[in-house]
């Protein structure tokens, strides 16, 4: 089985969650015989294909974009030529270049979309961009929906209810590193000894102005891990608040982000737009044991936090609430403890790479058995 996974980018040019959920998704169905090619877009002079992880990297120039879309034209070429050699196509939406993409470069494979996230910022730019959305969400073979809550509280996903079924996102615990002591215990002199973490690209939707609000006139410690467009923003707007208590580290790599999730007392989520459709990083607190806060957006979230089991869910764009639930976590480390321990379960029952890539192979398999009655069925028969 040759899969050909389709986005507009990847590792090494970006480290955020759709790449972490790709890379999981061929690392995973390599395991079970799936080969596996990755075509995005780069800025970088050198394009060579190389192997990661088990998997091969192909990546096309990057000509230019607009209101975050990336477009390049020679990716069609590629495709095309790729997508041939392929037994499947495996796309990740959104991305309205690749819609385009798919067309011009004729692709006549077994296809599956990930519907990562409804398109919620560019409404002008969205209402130009319907009509070519839907003629390839209606060409495609099948679509899948990361989380119950995002099928059932998306528009778009409810037009194509008969092609789309779900199968939630997942994590392997084995392939994050164990920090030793001694990382360890410098993480801790440096953020001390319970504190609430955050970790992500620092983007508009992950409500981040929420949080500051949240914690200001309080001495809950926060720790935020990453980088990203608004991190100017955000620094300013606490300075402007006057937080001593809030921390921001950078980005990490992987051996420190594990150590903070280890260290962590628990998890701040607060995205408060569906642009955030699922949260990656609120899985790995799971992961590791973390009783969350996280706000209802309809999305999968709330899939993975579950309200008074795994932690607290809040109204979205709330600083009022998020403080109380951060106070109900801090005052009752007894009951922060069982969350955790709760959400953890939650994990290994649901949210494994495994899981999702066992989901994911079958589905391969399913299409290209069905692609293969079509054309059986179509065959003239002599006689």
């Amino acid at each position: 089985m040759r899969v050909l996974h389709f986005y507009k980018t990847y590792f090494p040019d970006s480290v955020g969650g759709v790449e972490q959920v790709i890379r999981q998704m061929c690392v995973g169905t390599g395991r079970l015989g799936v080969t596996n090619q990755v075509l995005s877009l780069s800025r970088d002079a050198d394009l060579t294909p190389f192997a990661f992880e088990g998997h091969e990297v192909h990546r096309a120039p990057l000509n230019f974009e607009v209101a975050s879309n990336a477009v390049s034209v020679q990716s069609i070429g590629m495709l095309a030529r790729m997508a041939r050699a392929a037994d499947v196509v495996h796309y990740h939406f959104p991305w309205p270049f690749m819609d385009l993409a798919h067309f011009m470069a004729r692709v006549d494979k077994p296809t599956v979309v990930t519907y990562h996230s409804d398109i919620v910022r560019q409404k002008a730019l969205l209402r130009l961009y319907q009509p070519l959305k839907h003629r390839f969400l209606a060409d495609v073979d099948t679509i899948v929906a990361t989380s119950p809550n995002y099928l059932a509280s998306s528009a778009v996903l409810d037009r194509y209810r008969d092609k789309t079924r779900v199968i939630t996102f997942g994590l392997d615990k084995e392939s994050y590193p164990e920090p030793d002591q001694a990382r360890l215990d410098a993480w801790r002199a440096r953020v001390g000894p319970k504190f609430f973490l955050f970790v992500g690209v620092l983007r508009y939707y992950k409500g981040l102005h929420i949080l500051l609000d949240a914690v200001a006139g309080t001495d809950y410690p926060v720790v935020i891990v990453g980088a990203g467009p608004i991190e100017d923003e955000l620094k300013a707007h606490a300075q402007r608040l006057g937080l001593k208590n809030v921390m921001f580290v950078g980005a990490v790599d992987d051996l420190d982000k594990a150590a903070l999730l280890k260290l962590s007392y628990a998890a701040a989520f607060p995205s408060h737009l569906r642009s955030e459709a699922f949260g990656i990083s609120l899985l790995e607190g799971a992961m590791y044991g973390k009783p969350m806060i996280s706000s209802e957006i309809g999305t999968g979230t709330t899939y993975i936090n579950v309200h008074g089991e795994t932690g607290l869910v809040v109204p979205p764009s709330d600083h009022v609430a998020l403080r109380a639930a951060m106070k109900t976590l801090w005052d009752n480390p007894e009951m922060a403890a069982a969350m955790g321990r709760r959400a953890e379960e939650r994990y290994w029952r649901l949210f494994t790479s495994a899981q999702m890539a066992q989901s994911y192979a079958d589905l391969y398999e399913e299409l290209v058995a069905r692609r293969s009655a079509v054309k059986l069925s179509a065959t003239p028969r002599l006689g």
